[in-house]
């Protein structure tokens, strides 16, 4: 058997444990087997294998169990701090970066003066914008009252 034979077989019978075969592959899958008999094997250990697998349920945890994991005080406090050093690099980084690009942007000799403004107004812009969403996020999940029900 060649590889592209052997790749062929390989790929009717993939189709065939799951379901997407037509008549024509069938029928070769069929004449396939019938030249090479030692694919036979493979192929019920491939349905059986599909057969297993497909009546496999996940156990998903009780909801109790997500309620006490999240009431922990480690894990809080571990999401937190993990949390607030995330965010403090990240506003590092970008704060590095957008100086940066500023700072290209103003030494470049090329650019017209109205794109530079036009760049750094959608910058500026950009920065109140999140800043003003993140403020918003913090001041309601601060006075939230129902931020403890759970849907």
């Amino acid at each position: 058997m060649n590889s592209d034979s052997q790749n062929r077989l390989e790929e009717l019978i993939v189709r065939e444990v799951d379901g997407i075969t037509n008549e024509d592959e069938k029928n070769e899958l069929k004449n396939l087997l019938e030249k090479y008999p030692e694919f036979e094997k493979e192929l019920l250990e491939q349905k059986k294998l599909k057969e297993v697998s497909s009546t496999m349920k996940i156990k998903n945890p009780s909801p109790e169990v997500f309620d006490s994991y999240w009431v922990r005080v480690y894990n809080r406090i571990e999401r937190g701090i993990g949390w607030i050093i995330f965010s403090i690099g990240a506003v590092i980084l970008i704060t590095y970066g957008l100086f940066k690009f500023v700072e290209a942007l103003i030494n470049d000799s090329q650019l017209e003066l109205i794109v530079k403004v036009g760049i750094i107004a959608i910058l500026a812009g950009l920065v109140i914008l999140l800043v003003s969403v993140i403020r918003e996020k913090f001041t309601i999940r601060k006075s939230d009252k129902y931020k403890e029900v759970q849907r």
